[in-house]
């Protein structure tokens, strides 16, 4: 049962970060929600990783605190700039 608190957990924290950095993310991005969990998961673990390595601290207290939201907003923000910039690269122009 454990696991299962752990998932939901992820999935509202992606969601809750990939929304908000879509907000902040200027320009429209054609993502579903689905997409916007997955990209808010990512960027969890990109500014946990990143608060690590600035403040050598890890998630031992719990990961819903404050700063780890924050954290996962950061990281989605990240992410999500670089999803906007890697995959307009590959749009394709029919004539």
């Amino acid at each position: 049962m454990h696991w299962i608190g752990l998932i939901i957990s992820f999935i509202v924290v992606g969601l809750i970060a990939g929304a908000v950095a879509r907000l902040l993310v200027p320009g429209k991005q054609n993502l579903s929600i689905p997409m916007t969990i997955v990209i808010g998961i990512i960027g969890s673990f990109v500014g946990g990783f990143l608060g690590y390595l600035l403040f050598h601290k890890d998630a031992a207290e719990g990961f819903l605190q404050p700063a780890g939201i924050i954290g996962s907003i950061i990281g989605a923000v990240i992410v999500l700039l670089i999803w906007t910039r890697v995959g307009g690269r590959r749009s394709v122009t029919h004539r």
